[in-house]
């Protein structure tokens, strides 16, 4: 399929990247900096076999392109910061990063080279950028963008002038939240689960204003909820509890984000699958890092979409009780 065909196709479209870089030699956020270097060792074999289950599940139920491993970049498996392709634009564009992090900046250009081969139009971020991570997409022009860590305020203004998009600025003021999808996860084109004490007054008040708020803790955001991925009727979600006995301190918040998935899944008519991802825990990522998305077919986008009712939103919590 060339770029036109999977952009507007009814099938989900995904871009994965199998491990064989992956290390945590550098480490460049607050997870990993916590660990020593013995701790987050990555046990490559393990990490293979369970990014495989993940590639699995994903490629039976969507169409999933592999971005080729290049020695020496040890982040790269997390392809959600290589970039964004834009569903609301005529063009098949694919905007790529502009990273913060310098161990990450030689992505940039194999990311470029991939797309290009794909047959989309590639443009360089401005000074910063992050990928889809940190600009999530809800319907029509609307996006939500992170500014303060990853990715700067003048690239979201960027993107606002340069493709028409309509974008809630979320300032990141926690360390242990330095991208986007650690607190926000569209779950639909009108719903979205986020945390909204780490979101401020003014963004939660234009987050109201286009879609339904499920508000979730600090602690399960922390743990990685909102990292989560829509895939027709699944979301996908990762988390160590199989590996885990009930007297380990993560057993509590694990098996908690899990029945709190669940929850949510079941009173929005969609099914959880969780995935064990514990060797890419080492680098404080989780399960949406690995994916990026090249169409929005789950969420029912195909191309262009046409204007929808915005009836006023509500606000609800699930509690975890």
């Amino acid at each position: 399929m060339n770029s036109s065909e999977v952009k507007n196709s009814a099938l989900p479209a995904y871009l994965m990247n199998a491990p064989f870089s992956l290390s945590t030699e550098c480490p460049n956020n607050a997870f990993m900096m916590r660990l020593t270097p013995e701790e987050r060792r990555v046990d490559g074999d393990k990490a293979l076999n369970q990014w495989l289950k993940l590639y699995r599940f994903l490629s039976a139920r969507s169409l999933v392109y592999l971005l080729p491993s290049k020695d020496g970049l040890q982040d790269q498996a997390y392809v959600a910061n290589l970039g964004v392709v834009l569903p609301h634009v005529k063009e098949n564009v694919a905007v790529i990063s502009n990273f913060r992090s310098e161990v990450r900046r030689g992505e940039t250009q194999v990311g470029d080279e991939f797309f290009k081969g794909m047959g989309f139009e590639t443009v360089i971020a401005p000074e910063y950028f992050e990928g889809e991570a940190d600009l999530k997409y809800l319907r029509d022009n609307i996006f939500f963008g992170a500014h303060g860590m990853r990715t700067s305020l003048s690239a979201l203004g960027w993107f606002r002038e340069r493709y028409d998009m309509q974008i809630i600025p979320i300032r990141m003021r926690d360390e242990f939240f330095f991208h986007l999808d650690c607190l926000v996860f569209p779950l639909s084109k009108e719903k979205v689960v986020l945390c909204a004490e780490l979101c401020g007054r003014d963004a939660l008040a234009e987050i109201e204003r286009v879609a339904e708020i499920i508000d979730i803790t600090y602690d399960v955001a922390r743990n990685g909820l909102t990292n989560s991925v829509r895939c027709g009727n699944h979301v996908l979600c990762d988390s160590s509890l199989s590996e885990l006995k009930p007297t380990d301190e993560m057993y509590a918040l694990e098996r908690n984000k899990v029945e709190e998935l669940s929850r949510i899944c079941a009173r929005n008519g969609l099914e959880p699958a969780i995935f064990n991802l514990s060797e890419f825990d080492k680098s404080g990522a989780a399960l949406s890092c690995l994916v990026m998305h090249l169409n929005y077919a789950s969420l029912g986008e195909r191309g262009r979409s046409s204007e929808m009712d915005k009836a006023p939103a509500r606000r609800y919590h699930i509690s975890l009780s």
